[in-house]
């Protein structure tokens, strides 16, 4: 226990359910964990996914465009709108639970922006589908007005696919740091933040989907956390997972972390984003460490008593 220690928790979308009903029922499990943290000393700066919620915004959006009963909002737009619902939900969650244990703290929501590169090779290769489903044709006659672009996704129909850049700075930085120096439990950089680029006349919202970790990573570094907190499905980083030969490992350093991630050892769209992440937070903080667990285990694991520890 640290009454100085000041941690980022990145949730995981296990964390925040599918549908804003169940995310309300499950988010009450989430606080609990959270103020578990609290109790035990830690300023706590909390970070959250937002891929079910952004993508059901989207598709909201564009159903009501294609029907003409609304307007099709841009992609930054319902990054924005799901930053401003998630911090609601775990916000009011965060209250109640401290307010429930007779801990007098406040709780706020920032909503944030994450400059990018305009010129982030990311933009030329756009990988992330979003938003509603279309046909062939409806695909193309929107590539051709747009210039934006659509793939097929698994036989499913043809889906708009945006860039996934590397962020770079977190607008908002130095106001979390002031609400955490000021006794504030802060939830900020949802969903990886809202892409922003630098122009001439100032920041713009870009169509992007920024890697939630890395986001996390940056937010800790520039905030200077002492601690990278990753909750994820399992309690443990394993090796040969899911194989009979599975070894869950206690601690990882930063060449294991490396060898392993060469070997193909961690799956690229689940653990190895995080690992990389906590490597990359490890590095470029001096005595700086992280932690992958599971919400269950969070308290446990910051305690040294689970969880898989990264060091340099």
């Amino acid at each position: 226990m640290s009454s100085q220690q000041t941690i980022v928790v990145a949730l995981g979308g296990n964390a925040l359910g599918k549908t804003p009903q169940q995310q309300l029922m499950l988010i009450q499990n989430t606080a609990s964990s959270l103020v578990d943290m609290i109790q035990e000393g830690y300023r706590v700066v909390i970070t959250h996914g937002n891929g079910p919620q952004v993508g059901a915004i989207k598709v909201s959006t564009d159903y009501a465009a294609q029907h003409e009963v609304g307007p099709e909002i841009p992609f930054a737009e319902c990054g924005a709108m799901s930053q401003g619902y998630i911090g609601y939900h775990l916000q009011q969650a965060m209250i109640n639970e401290l307010a429930r244990r007779g801990i007098e703290k406040p709780v706020v929501s920032v909503v944030t922006e994450t400059l990018v590169d305009a010129n982030d090779p990311a933009f030329e290769h756009p990988t992330k589908p979003v938003g509603a489903f279309y046909t062939e044709e409806e695909a193309k006659k929107r590539m051709e007005h747009s210039g934006d672009t659509y793939v097929e996704d698994a036989g499913r129909g043809w889906r708009w696919v945006v860039a996934s850049p590397l962020p770079k700075r977190i607008v908002e930085t130095d106001t979390i740091k002031q609400l955490v120096d000021s006794g504030c439990v802060v939830i900020a950089a949802g969903g990886g933040g809202i892409p922003v680029i630098k122009t001439d006349a100032g920041y713009k919202g870009v169509a992007a989907v920024i890697d939630k970790d890395n986001t996390a990573a940056l937010l800790a570094h520039d905030i200077a956390a002492d601690r990278l907190v990753i909750l994820t499905a399992v309690e443990k980083v394993a090796i040969n997972f899911n194989t009979p030969n599975q070894q869950n490992l206690d601690t990882l350093t930063v060449a294991q972390a490396k060898q392993y991630s060469d070997e193909g050892q961690f799956a690229p769209g689940s653990m190895l984003p995080k690992i990389s992440a906590c490597v990359t937070f490890v590095k470029e903080t001096k005595g700086g460490q992280a932690l992958i667990t599971s919400l269950e285990c969070a308290k446990d694991g910051l305690l040294g008593k689970t969880g898989t520890a990264i060091v340099a």
